[in-house]
């Protein structure tokens, strides 16, 4: 018997242990999300988010793991007792903590949460860069709108002999420390748009514009995809994001130019031609 519970206090303390000593490593104090710290103005303010909810919710699942098995150790049958254990009903102190601390819990889960999406959500004046994302099943088209060039994508090609499929994939270009206004549509069914390393996704749907802001602050490449299941090749729907140093990003405006991407792509290859809003004849067929 001594044996047994010398190797549940062995296990119980190299756990205990391995638990702290994770709390300690980088992945898990930004509540292992990608290393995205500092990549755009946002990213700091989401993991700051994300990690302290973490920590409550995990205070408080230690918490209460720590009161059940106190009542289980503490109200156990002891051996030679019969019948029924003494009831306890109507305990007041005990009804108001188990109400008065989840409502303070969410309450403030709520607060912070509406205090960074309002944050997060803030419109930006007189923007540095204006470019707008068409999604398409299953790829994308970029509007570089200040420019007046584009770029259009097909969806990623597994053929099985690719080295680096990436490399066949659209590419948004951004300039670092600017900031950044991107429309959001689709030409067909609800896409999303979510590049991982920002740490934030928004809906694309067929008739509306939504709009993200942000300024990137670090030059690297980054993966996007679409986060909505969007049909049958949805997980082909991919796309390279590279944010660069301003005179980058002009050579790389220059680049489509160059090659005759200049003008706009429009609304006229979308799919859905009778959405409310367009064109009445049009709607009148539909």
């Amino acid at each position: 018997m001594s044996k047994n519970r010398s190797r549940v206090a062995a296990i119980a303390v190299i756990s205990g242990i391995s638990l702290l000593l994770a709390g300690c490593s980088p992945e898990a104090q930004r509540g292992f999300l990608p290393d995205a710290s500092g990549v755009t103005n946002h990213t700091d303010r989401i993991i700051g988010l994300w990690t302290t909810s973490w920590i409550v919710l995990l205070a408080v699942g230690v918490a209460s793991w720590g009161l059940m098995a106190w009542a289980l150790i503490v109200y156990r049958r002891r051996k030679g007792e019969t019948g029924m254990p003494a009831q306890l009903r109507y305990n007041l102190p005990i009804e108001t903590l188990f109400t008065v601390v989840p409502l303070i819990l969410v309450l403030g889960f709520f607060a912070f949460t509406a205090r960074d999406m309002t944050a997060i959500e803030a419109k930006t004046e007189n923007p540095d860069v204006h470019i707008e994302v068409i999604a398409k099943q299953w790829s994308w088209d970029f509007n570089y709108v200040d420019e007046n060039t584009f770029d259009s994508g097909i969806q990623a090609q597994f053929t099985g002999t690719e080295e680096n499929v990436f490399e066949t994939l659209p590419t948004l270009y951004l300039p670092v420390n600017k900031s950044v206004q991107i429309d959001l549509s689709s030409r067909d069914v609800i896409h999303s748009f979510w590049v991982i390393d920002f740490l934030y996704k928004k809906d694309m749907f067929p008739g509306v514009t939504n709009k993200m802001y942000f300024t990137p602050m670090k030059e690297g490449a980054y993966v996007g995809k679409c986060a909505e299941l969007c049909g049958e090749y949805h997980s082909m729907m991919l796309f390279n994001v590279k944010v660069v140093s301003q005179a980058e990003y002009d050579s790389q405006m220059a680049s489509l130019a160059a090659r005759g991407n200049v003008g706009q792509l429009s609304t006229e290859y979308d799919r859905n031609q009778n959405l409310p809003g367009g064109d009445p004849a049009i709607r009148s067929e539909g």
